[in-house]
Parts: structure tokens; C-alpha cells; sequence
């Protein structure tokens, strides 16, 4: 196709003009940067793109993948569980979780440019007006709030036509979104016979599902057809494509691949604080140890589980803590590697009355060679849809038990308590799939959660991966609200309109209907959403201590010269929402911040 061609010769052009390098060893040495960028993902990406705007600066991106995001699998947008697990995942894993009775999960982070963006399920979700003023809160600076953040939402934003060029105007409330930025997104590319049923359940059940015409609205409360970041050529729209492949183009812009940043250096001091403005790092295959310098930042977008390592590796941490593993403290930052949150999620699936499901795709090989020949052919089909047609923001009743013992977690009454995607076809995290049959499934994620974790260190090896302990329901709140998400499910799928659709619910979560039941349930069969957050958070600015958060409002790292955070880790609370966009937003507006500190006219 014309735009796969066009897309080929830009990409040999950006590849062949210097820009991209696949090692240390290409890297010319008389380069100078004035701002070295650790890790290519959501963060990074937008950085290195909205500096090299400025033809006065010269940018080094270090990326630990490779550069294979034009991956078939990254591509088509329904392979996107294909990632998990594969070259293109970092493939951590947590630590044994008290609260899933002693399982350790898989947390899939992306390993490759572009991030996690390249191996996520492309949900596109900005949060609540609340989730944002709470950020405004945290740090003293309204800059962080819905309202002053309006223009970089926009400033993303590029809505596109569905696959099928379906009309819109009852899925989406098109004049709030932003059109000609980076990041598209669209509705879903293809109508399935479930859509009708749960738009009528939503309506017969409007009190305790009530429809939202756009949930990215600011209120996100109610059921609404998904946005999903697949481009106007239908692609899974990773931030490499969005924000990097125009930014190749600029002479100013170096970025190097399958190269791990190792170690932040002090290179002197500034009114009394340390300077850091070298970096080392090694590329895969090469035994020497390579350091290059920046003349006025090092942005660390390593990710909420890579940066909060990196920093406690350079000597940026709790001082006690690193004493202990004998690494030499030059910053103490208490709150590195703490608060971490993440959204846990479990399923439900029913048997359905229908031949007709997107479970065929799995079980017919045939079907799955046709149906991707013609995403090969035209970009439409079955294959160019996201993670469901519908996606639900829910909350519990104000009178809910579990408040009279515990404050609410949430951001406020626009973000959700727990959400709901509706999926037409068998998915699970603890079943194997069934050989045949058809099957609905709808995942329960709780995405204000009230448990912390924490990122530590396994060892001084920058190559081993550190402790993660997500903590995942640790707490009374979490677990309750898990038991209503799945209750509440239930509920939604008693509506009349899946009452000629729905045959039973399968096991073995038919067989959990006591509180204790639904408990053992979830404890058994809970997984996460990926969407690892906050573990160098920021907070108002002044001197660090535990609870005041790791960074200053500008993203600084606290009691540092020249070394700023820019990726998830840096929220302070998790939004109700899927990441992906809440971190588009944060690095936008930490790149505006950059641009005002060093005065760049671009």
C-alpha cells in the first residue's frame, strides 16, 4: 500500500542520516549534547521530540532495545498479548505477593524503542478532571491541574476514523478531543454483535451503569465505547512511530539502541549540591564501558521500575538503604523506589449462545491467515481492534460499608473506584484457553488502589533486575472493592439484553458466590494491568524527605543539579485510568518546562 511504501523510504531515510545507531561503537565521537535522554518509552520519546524542536540543541536518546518496532506483532493491533513474554519485554517479575496467597506475577514492560506503548493493549484514556487536581494539590502548583493541562491534552491529540469509516457522532464527543497532534486514536475499527447488548444493559441499568458519551471528558464515570490508540493507518500506535520518527528527520536528534544505561555520575558541585552530567552505559555485545557527557541534563525515562534502580545504583536514594549494599550515597532521596501503585485485575467469563466470536480467531487457523491478509491488504477487519468495544469507569455507592472504617482512595467523585472492559471472547490469566467454544469475558481492574509497594534492589549488578513488590491487595479497601467489581459484573450481565446471549458463567468463577468464595477467587486468579507507577514521585518543592515525594514540581530530583525525571515513575498518586496517556501528558509538559528554564525560542 501507498502508505506503508512512503512510511519504508522515510523510515531508510531517518535510519541512513545518522540519526538511529544500533551501538557505541557507531556513535561519533566528536558529538556534543547539551541533554542526554536514558530509556525511549513514553517519556522519552515526547522529550526528544519537543527539544529537538529547537534547532539550537543537540540530543542523545539511550534506548537498552532495539529498534524493531515496525514488528508485525507490534504493528497489528490484536497481537498486542503476543508481547508478552517476548523479545520485546524486559519479562520481570515480582515478588512472592501475600495477598495472592503467595504468587509472584509477570510484569510485562516494554523492551524495545518506544517502551511500553510498543506491547501495550492501546487504551486511550486520559483520567479525571479529580485524578489531575490531585496532582495539583501534591505539589503546590496548579500547573498540574485539568484545567492548565488542557493545552498539551490537546496538543497530543489526533482523533482518526474508525477502520470502517463507521459514523461516530454516538460514540465520542469529537469537539473536546484535539486533532494534527502526534498520537492517534480511534474508535473501534470493527462493530461486534456484543456492542448493541451492552450499550441497551447500560441504559436498562443506568443507575449503577449509566452511559458516558466520552469518559475522556474529565468525568469518567459510566460505560462508553473505547478509544484506542490505532492510527490513521491503522497500525497500534506506539510513542516510537507518534513522537520519534518525525523527530529522526532533525539533524540534532542521535538516538542509540540495544545500549543499557548503567550509572549516573557526579561530575562537581553547585551551591552546594551535586551535579550529574554524565551517564555510563554499555551496548549489548561489547565489554567496554562507555561515558558521555551533557552540558546541561540528564532526563531519566527509564521507567517506574528501571529509573527508581538507576538512581539508588548512582548513590540517589534512601541513605541508610544504600549504605547497607555498600554503594556510596551522594543524594539522600528517602522516597526513591517507594509508593509504588499499580491496578490489579481479574476476569469473568460466560458462555455465550453465538457461533459468532472473536474466540474464532484463536481456534481457526484459516479465519486467522484470512483475517490477517486482509489487515495486510486494507487495514480492516477483526484484527484492528483493541483490548474491547466498551470500557466501564465505576464507583461504589457512597454508602458502601467499607467507609465506615476506611477514607476513600480515589481521586474524587469523577474517578472510578474500578473498571470494567467488555471483551467478546474467552480471556484469562489463570485458565488455559478452552480448545473450542464461545465465550464472553469481562475484566474486573481496580484503579484506586490504596496498597503500596516499593522497588529495591536484588544487587549492585545494574544488569539484574531489582525486587519488585507491588503489594497487591494488601489492604481491606482493595479487596473489597475487587469482591463489588465482580459482583457488580454479574449484575450487568443479569440485564435483559444478554438474556438470550448468556448460556453460564464458566469455572471456576461460577463456583465463588459467598463473600469468602469471591475472595479465594481473586486471590487465586488476580494478575495486573502493567501499569507500574509512581516510584520517584513528585511532590512540592524543598528539601527531601520521606513522604515529600523524590522530585520537585519541575520533575528536578530533589537536593540534584542537572537531572530530572520524566516517565510514570513521577506521579505521585496513579490516575483511574490506562497510563499511556497520563504520561504523554506529564512529559509534554516537562518538556514546555525545560524550554522555559533554559529560555529555547521553538
Amino acid at each position: 500500500m501507498m502508505h506503508i511504501a512512503l512510511l519504508s523510504l522515510f523510515l531508510l531515510f531517518a535510519f541512513t542520516s545518522g540519526a538511529l545507531y544500533q551501538g557505541a561503537a557507531q556513535l561519533p565521537i566528536l558529538n556534543e549534547y547539551d541533554f542526554i535522554i536514558v530509556g525511549g518509552g513514553a517519556g522519552g520519546s515526547v522529550v526528544a521530540n519537543r527539544l529537538t524542536e529547537c534547532p539550537s540543541t543537540r540530543i542523545l536518546l539511550i534506548e537498552a532495545g532495539s529498534s524493531d518496532f515496525d514488528n508485525l506483532n507490534i504493528e497489528v493491533p490484536s497481537f498486542a498479548p503476543r508481547l508478552t513474554g517476548s523479545q520485546f519485554d524486559w519479562n520481570f517479575t515480582t515478588l512472592p505477593q501475600p495477598g495472592l496467597h503467595g504468587r509472584s506475577i509477570d510484569y510485562a514492560r516494554g523492551f524495545v524503542l518506544g517502551g511500553s506503548t510498543a506491547i501495550n493493549v492501546m487504551a486511550y484514556c486520559r483520567g479525571s478532571k479529580d485524578d489531575y487536581d490531585r496532582w495539583a494539590r501534591v505539589t503546590d502548583d496548579e500547573g498540574w491541574s485539568w484545567n492548565s493541562l488542557q493545552p498539551y491534552i490537546h496538543k497530543i491529540e489526533n482523533l482518526s476514523p474508525p477502520a470502517d469509516n463507521h459514523s461516530i457522532i454516538d460514540e465520542i464527543d469529537v469537539p473536546i478531543h484535539g486533532s494534527g497532534g502526534p498520537v492517534s486514536f480511534s474508535l473501534p475499527g470493527q462493530l461486534l454483535p456484543t456492542d448493541e447488548r451492552a450499550i441497551n444493559a447500560s441504559s436498562e441499568l443506568s443507575t449503577e451503569f449509566p452511559f458516558n458519551l466520552d469518559y475522556n471528558s474529565g468525568d469518567t464515570i459510566g460505560l462508553g465505547w473505547t478509544q484506542a490508540t490505532v492510527g490513521p493507518v491503522l497500525l497500534h500506535e506506539n510513542n516510537a512511530a507518534a513522537y520519534l520518527i518525525p523527530a529522526m528527520s532533525r539533524p540534532n536528534l542521535d538516538i542509540i539502541v540495544n545500549s543499557q544505561v548503567t550509572k549516573i555520575l557526579q561530575t562537581g558541585t553547585k551551591d552546594g549540591q551535586p551535579v550529574f552530567s554524565a551517564v555510563q552505559f554499555y551496548t549489548v555485545g561489547d565489554t567496554e564501558i562507555h561515558t558521555i557527557n551533557a552540558s546541561k541534563e540528564i532526563i531519566i525515562s527509564a521507567g517506574a521500575i528501571k529509573t527508581p534502580q538507576l538512581l539508588m545504583l548512582s548513590g540517589i536514594g534512601e541513605k541508610d538503604y544504600l549504605s547497607t549494599l555498600g554503594i556510596d550515597v551522594l543524594v539522600d532521596v528517602p522516597d526513591v523506589g517507594q509508593n509504588l501503585q499499580d491496578h490489579p485485575l481479574t476476569t469473568i467469563s460466560w458462555t455465550v449462545n453465538s457461533t459468532n466470536t472473536l474466540d474464532n480467531i484463536r481456534t481457526n487457523k484459516t479465519l486467522a491467515a484470512q483475517l490477517l491478509q486482509q489487515w495486510n491488504d486494507t487495514h480492516t477487519g477483526g484484527l484492528t481492534l483493541g483490548p474491547g468495544n466498551q470500557l466501564a469507569w465505576l464507583r461504589l455507592p457512597n454508602n458502601a460499608t467499607i467507609f465506615k472504617n476506611n477514607t476513600d482512595p480515589s481521586a474524587g467523585n469523577r474517578s472510578a473506584h474500578y473498571e470494567f472492559i467488555v471483551t467478546d471472547s474467552f480471556v484469562s490469566f489463570s485458565q488455559p484457553f478452552p480448545s473450542a467454544g464461545n465465550f464472553f469475558t469481562m475484566f474486573s481492574n481496580l484503579v484506586s488502589p490504596s496498597s503500596r509497594g516499593n522497588i529495591s534492589l536484588n544487587s549492585t549488578d545494574p544488569f539484574a533486575h531489582p525486587l519488585i513488590q507491588p503489594n497487591m491487595l494488601q489492604t481491606e479497601f482493595d479487596i473489597f472493592t475487587m469482591r463489588e467489581a465482580i459482583k457488580a459484573a454479574r449484575r450487568f450481565m443479569g440485564a435483559k439484553s444478554w438474556s438470550d446471549w448468556i448460556i453460564e458463567e464458566t469455572s471456576p468463577s461460577s463456583e465463588a458466590q459467598t463473600d469468602e468464595e469471591i475472595e479465594e477467587y481473586i486471590k487465586n486468579t488476580c494478575f495486573t494491568v502493567n501499569h507500574v507507577t509512581c516510584t520517584v514521585p513528585m511532590g512540592k518543592n524543598g528539601q527531601a524527605r520521606r513522604g515529600g515525594g523524590a522530585l520537585n514540581l519541575d520533575l528536578s530530583v530533589k537536593g540534584t543539579v542537572g537531572l530530572r525525571v520524566v516517565d510514570a515513575s513521577a506521579f505521585p498518586f496513579i490516575p483511574a485510568a490506562h497510563t499511556q496517556v497520563p504520561t504523554y501528558i506529564l512529559s509534554e509538559r516537562a518538556s514546555d518546562i525545560m524550554q522555559e528554564v533554559y529560555n529555547f525560542s521553538c
